[in-house]
């Protein structure tokens, strides 16, 4: 029978345009991603811990409201909810826009729309995760993963590369609105999908507490999602510290210009791209879990080089090395944990499983983002880089010697195989 490879994903007309959605979103969200923080640098003169309390505002509402929303993705129709979301994300990030331009804007009204964005990708993010399998078949998961994680990898290096130039040649407040542009047209895209969704389950005589408990109590019984579930949880804390105060470092203590960070920045999308499409492959032939963890070490090994650049010429290729290496390993696990936990989860709880790993995630980035802005601010860029960086090797040693290494994909998902093999 015919191979289930990386193309079989796009004879799906429906998942084609969730892909071209989601790309424009991300390719949006990775320009303003550079842009805002430069805005704050540059225009707002924020300090490392100004900028902590914006990044933590982004992330908040998936602490605050994560759970929750996880249970309201399994009511509801996931495609109304992706339009709504991208809708209302682009009118808040053309408003942070209009503001900045018209010099209107301060830290504490950035904060305030950038909290905002947070709640609509929230129910963005949520929707998107539990929506792909209703695009595909269970057997393509692993290729539509793979499509959309080289999709994220090539907006994380085109998005730096655009904001950059956007910010060098134009302005900060202009990248800003490019990205709103990006999630108007995402929702405009998305009304345009078709697709049968499996129907939301009745809500009569269902308890919110009871299924938050159910969907918690799944994840981390699970014999080998609940080890990935706490080594990501402590990733994305250390992972968070490191990004709160890396631009600052680079443009900074290391002068670099907005369109060397960017292109640093890129380096980590065009491996991350190159990754992902060997993912599937690499992920069938020494299992999910290996391969996870090998990534995983690739993050503190990608900082690693970082931490020691000092100012000079060679600063620049300090920065594009490590973040080539930052970019390979995330783009390496990316498809295969997605399909992992997807193709093990029950449809029924697929929602509530992605909102309770999710809202512990983002979570970890709210609770990081001020204290590494702090710290940073106290005791310096390099001392928390490396604090983070010790953080980031205790989560890639948990997840090695975890029952998580045994990890495999179930055979139906594997590539080249389909359901009747």
């Amino acid at each position: 029978m015919r191979s289930m490879r990386a193309a079989g994903a796009l004879s799906y007309p429906a998942f084609v345009r969730f892909w071209i959605a989601d790309a424009v979103s991300n390719l949006g969200t990775f320009t303003s991603t550079l842009a805002i923080q430069l805005l704050l640098i540059e225009t707002l003169h924020a300090d490392q811990t100004e900028i902590g309390l914006v990044r933590a505002a982004q992330w908040l509402p998936s602490l605050m409201f994560g759970l929750l929303v996880g249970v309201l993705i399994d009511r509801m129709r996931r495609r109304t909810v992706l339009i709504a979301a991208d809708a209302a994300a682009g009118i808040v990030t053309a408003l942070i826009a209009v503001l900045a331009l018209t010099g209107a804007l301060t830290v504490g009204l950035l904060v305030a729309a950038v909290f905002a964005v947070g709640i609509a990708m929230l129910f963005s993010t949520a929707a998107r995760q539990s929506f792909l399998p209703d695009l595909v078949p269970v057997p393509v998961l692993p290729a539509a993963s793979a499509r959309l994680e080289q999709t994220w990898t090539a907006a994380q290096s085109a998005g730096p590369l655009v904001g950059g130039a956007l910010v060098r040649f134009l302005s900060a407040p202009i990248a800003v609105l490019v990205d709103a542009m990006s999630w108007v047209i995402s929702a405009v895209v998305l009304i345009r999908v078709r697709v049968s969704e499996h129907p939301p389950a009745p809500v009569a005589g269902r308890s919110v507490v009871r299924e938050l408990r159910e969907g918690a109590g799944w994840l981390y019984r699970h014999p080998t999602l609940k080890w990935y579930a706490v080594s990501l949880h402590l990733w994305f804390f250390f992972n968070s510290a490191v990004n709160t105060v890396l631009i600052y470092f680079a443009t900074t203590e290391l002068r670099q210009s907005a369109l060397a960070v960017g292109f640093a920045l890129a380096c980590a999308g065009i491996t991350g791209f190159v990754a992902a499409g060997l993912s599937p492959r690499l992920g069938a032939r020494f299992g999910v879990g290996t391969m996870c963890a090998v990534a995983d070490w690739l993050t503190p090994l990608g900082y690693l080089l970082v931490v020691f650049a000092v100012p000079g010429p060679a600063a620049i290729w300090w920065l594009v090395a490590g973040q080539a290496v930052f970019g390979f390993g995330l783009g390496l696990k990316g498809p295969l944990e997605t399909s992992y936990r997807n193709a093990v989860a029950p449809e029924r709880l697929r929602g509530r499983m992605n909102g309770c790993m999710r809202t512990f995630n983002w979570g970890a980035i709210a609770v990081s983002a001020p204290l590494a802005g702090w710290a940073a601010a106290t005791w310096g860029n390099r001392p928390t880089i490396g604090v983070a960086i010790g953080g980031l090797a205790l989560a890639a040693l948990l997840l090695t010697l975890s029952p998580f290494r045994a990890a495999v994909l179930p055979p139906e998902q594997l590539p080249g195989v389909t359901p009747a093999q």
